[in-house]
């Protein structure tokens, strides 16, 4: 009886025993599996790793990811570049150009400055025109700013007073060549001096205590041809405002006096020498 009990026992023993060994074959197969896997993920994760830095190096300089530090007075240098050269602009002639009737801030030298400023450029504006000057005035008064200012533009407005004063059509003339003669003398070059016509003040409310309206449109529209001719052949350039002023002037954009321009008026004309003025 006993030896048929161990003998049961043994048959249990190894028929639990061979399950044993075999789970022991799929272990190890299971390893084996196990590290293949391991190493295939590694050899892909290094892969991955590879491309992915490559892509990186070529991405990076265009999102300026790899952009190095400025050296001291960089910002500075690029802002000097943006903003160009400083503008040295002075204004010459009578009312027009002073912003009679207007605040001095509203002439049309003062918008333009500030258009550029709002570019980005440095402005240095000096505005000696003064109301009821003529080409005389202008010659002995306003010519002497010239060369201390040192400007790198000079507009030029004048003629009506010199139409008021009876001055005849040649007298304007000969008093515009010696202005553009003396200021390109005092160290303007002639592309830098801009001639300006004065306004249609012909359709104004005050007009007809000078005259005949009819006959001073016609006069003003003379004299503006004449400055036009004498820019042109100082080498001066000669910005035609004159259909802009006109139509400004059937408006009724005029400032309080009821001679003068507006200053809505002036700001028109400073958005129109910025489009075609190159300071």
């Amino acid at each position: 009886m006993n030896r048929r009990v161990v003998h049961v026992i043994m048959t249990l023993g190894g028929a639990h025993g061979q399950p044993a060994r075999s789970d022991s074959k799929e272990t190890q197969l299971g390893d084996r599996m196990l590290s293949f896997v391991m190493r295939s993920i590694r050899s892909f994760l290094l892969l991955v790793s590879l491309l992915l830095g490559g892509l990186l190096l070529l991405v990076l300089p265009l999102l300026g990811g790899c952009q190095r530090s400025a050296p001291a007075g960089a910002s500075e240098d690029a802002a000097q570049t943006r903003g160009g050269e400083e503008i040295r602009y002075l204004a010459l002639g009578d009312s027009f150009t002073a912003g009679t009737g207007n605040q001095p801030d509203d002439a049309f030298p003062s918008r333009l400055a500030s258009l550029w400023r709002a570019d980005g450029r440095r402005v240095t504006l000096k505005n000696v025109a003064v109301n009821g000057y003529t080409t005389e005035d202008v010659k002995e008064q306003e010519l002497p700013e010239v060369a201390p200012f040192r400007p790198t533009l000079v507009t030029l407005a004048v003629g009506a007073n010199d139409y008021l004063h009876g001055w005849s059509a040649d007298v304007y003339r000969s008093q515009l060549r010696v202005l553009f003669r003396a200021i390109m003398d005092a160290g303007v070059a002639p592309s830098r001096i801009v001639a300006l016509p004065q306004p249609d003040w012909s359709l104004s409310p005050v007009a007809a205590s000078f005259g005949d309206p009819r006959q001073i449109g016609a006069d003003i529209v003379a004299f503006n041809t004449i400055l036009r001719d004498e820019a042109r052949a100082a080498g001066a350039r000669y910005v035609d405002l004159y259909p802009l002023m006109h139509k400004q002037a059937e408006a009724n954009m005029l400032a309080s006096d009821g001679l003068h321009p507006s200053a809505r008026a002036h700001a028109e004309w400073a958005a129109a020498l910025y489009e075609h003025v190159e300071p």
